[in-house]
């Protein structure tokens, strides 16, 4: 058997029914194999970047893996962009590169390359990946792929690179001699102990539960939506998971952080205890300085990553509890360990919360008077006409702060984003891969004129397989979010981020109308309905310019430097070691 058929083999075997692929001379035999391969087909996006990219939205959609093979040289650099959004978020995406002939590689000869387009891919792409090697003896091709498959979802997954030479590709091998892999036994994790936890909770009168990314990759987000409504335990979402809890639901507060909600920042200010579960609490969450973060709270984190728990000390942030554990392990001990213990009442709490909603909501009411159309108005009525079930992906800047703070999800609805590397040009790929892995679902891709700019190609992709994405183009002629940026610190000298300050953008419904799709605009506030519902409504490829003024920006934003907001402490900041038990972390 050819080593290239034995991998599209495998790749199969794992239940990936598409590999996002762009032609090479040292890809074409893992193409080809692909093609001859049973339950596996390839596809073509235009540019790599945008085959990892789609290869990670895949992977987020299915729960499971994703796939991008790529030529070697700038046809391997170019997947690294896409390659850091799986890294960051812990997606388990395997990406395949062709390399150069054995014969034509540098070796240790010193020289810079020999082979043409030889890069030392592997090398590159090590501190972004799980686990990255090159295949040069045929007999290592079982290892080292079931080696890759397996550090992909063990722990915290992640993507994983094989790079294998072209002549190596065409070897012939004999798959009952290969050697296979032998994962260690047993769990890498220490045992949870849910009692210190619930000791904590139980003992709290204003508890905040922050939920994370981690809760969706454990696959736990039913038990941990159980476990919560038994508790009544006010909950703060992440944005990886800002549709875990619909709009309305009792516990959900809503979005936190430096582009968050107002009231949801002061619930988690004002806090006494704050209980992180599978959330790294990234700076956008604690805000800066990030002792700061929750300032009156005893604080426990519970994650899968030992670095992200011990992360902390360099910045002189002390927890009371740090437990190193899977989401899932942690969420089903606690819920067993709570059956038949009394609940707290933490009704008084409840309500403060709910009075900072009614206090500090997104005034939309204000916002619909404007006669252009306004972006919360705009995500708002997006909300309440997407249907459900309905995957939306969306690209960065203002668009993704825009959507965490104004759209109300339902049931149903799931909200992608590659929350940590957050790169522009993102959606419109990640759409693509979304459309494959679940094509009985609609997809709404939104993006702004620049991040679509940087993909913009791939809406060739959709025409050519028919994908009927729903595009809405959050047009407003910049880069709304460094001009709020260059608001704050640059005395609102708009370079590099507007028409004025160096950039170009075309005319996008002829763009858009040559890559065969349709097109409408929303100019008004007053067409938002119509003109949402008549996008939405489309069978076919359809972008919805959305026609925003430039000066419109993300409100409230924690300008950085400055801590996350709190209206009304409820413990005089002076008086907080003092009134605090600190049980201290070994």
């Amino acid at each position: 058997m050819k080593l290239s058929d034995y991998l599209a083999q495998r790749i199969s075997s794992l239940g990936i029914r598409h590999v996002f692929a762009v032609s090479g001379g040292a890809s074409l035999h893992l193409i080809h194999s692909l093609h001859e391969t049973e339950g596996v087909e390839f596809v073509c996006p235009q540019h790599e970047q945008a085959g990892a990219m789609a290869a990670d939205g895949y992977a987020r959609v299915t729960g499971k893996w994703g796939a991008a093979i790529g030529t070697s040289g700038p046809g391997a650099t170019n997947l690294v962009t896409g390659i850091g959004c799986s890294y960051y978020d812990s997606i388990p995406t395997i990406f395949i590169t062709g390399q150069v002939s054995t014969f034509r590689m540098r070796g240790q000869s010193g020289a810079r390359q020999i082979g043409f387009q030889e890069t030392p891919i592997v090398d590159l792409c090590k501190s972004i990946t799980k686990y990255a090697a090159q295949i040069c003896d045929p007999s290592q091709v079982r290892y080292e792929f079931e080696k890759a498959v397996y550090h992909a979802m063990t722990g915290r997954p992640g993507p994983v690179l094989l790079d294998i030479p072209d002549d190596v590709q065409r070897m012939e091998i004999d798959p009952d001699q290969l050697p296979g892999f032998n994962p260690p036994p047993g769990s890498m994790l220490p045992p949870f102990d849910p009692v210190p936890v619930l000791d904590l909770l139980m003992a709290s009168q204003r508890p905040v539960i922050v939920a994370g990314w981690g809760i969706r990759l454990s696959g736990c987000e039913v038990m941990f939506r159980q476990w919560v409504e038994e508790m009544g335990v006010p909950v703060a979402l992440t944005w990886a998971v800002a549709d875990l809890l619909p709009e309305g639901h009792p516990c959900r507060i809503g979005t936190f952080g430096t582009h968050g909600t107002r009231y949801a920042n002061f619930a988690v200010q004002n806090a006494d205890l704050l209980l992180s579960l599978g959330s790294r609490l990234d700076t956008k969450a604690t805000g800066s300085p990030v002792t700061t973060f929750a300032r009156g709270a005893k604080k426990i984190m519970v994650d899968i990553d030992a670095a992200e728990l011990q992360k902390f000390k360099k910045f002189g942030l002390d927890f009371d509890l740090l437990v190193q554990a899977d989401a899932a392990v942690a969420v089903q001990s606690l819920c067993k360990s709570t059956v038949g213990l009394p609940r707290p009442d933490w009704q008084s709490w409840r309500d403060r919360i709910s009075g900072w909603q009614q206090t500090y909501p997104i005034c939309l009411e204000s916002y619909r008077r404007d006669e252009e159309v306004n972006p919360y108005v705009f995500v708002d009525t997006l909300a309440k006409l997407c249907p459900s079930p309905c995957h939306i992906v969306i690209d960065t800047g203002c668009s993704i702060a825009w959507m965490m703070q104004g759209f109300t999800p339902r049931d149903g609805h799931r909200l992608f984003h590659d929350f940590n590397n957050t790169a522009m040009g993102w959606a419109l790929p990640a759409a693509i891969g979304a459309c494959f892995a679940r094509p009985e679902v609609p997809v709404v891709c939104v993006t702004g004129d620049g991040s679509l700019m940087m993909n913009i190609q791939e809406m060739a992709t959709v025409t050519r397989h028919g994908l009927p994405i729903t595009m809405f183009l959050i047009n407003n002629k910049g880069y709304s979010m460094i001009q709020q940026t260059q608001d704050q610190w640059l005395d609102s000298n708009y370079l590099a981020s507007s028409l004025e300050g160096g950039l170009a953008f075309p005319d996008f419904n002829r763009v858009a109308n040559g890559f065969g799709w349709d097109t409408l605009d929303l100019i008004r506030n007053a067409d938002c309905d119509d003109a949402v519902q008549s996008a939405l409504n489309s069978v076919r490829p359809v972008v919805c310019n959305v026609r925003v003024p430039a000066r419109q920006r993300v409100i409230p934003q924690v300008k950085f430097g400055r801590p996350n907001e709190d209206p009304e402490p409820l413990i005089p900041r002076t008086e907080f070691r003092q009134n605090m038990i600190v049980t201290p972390v070994e």
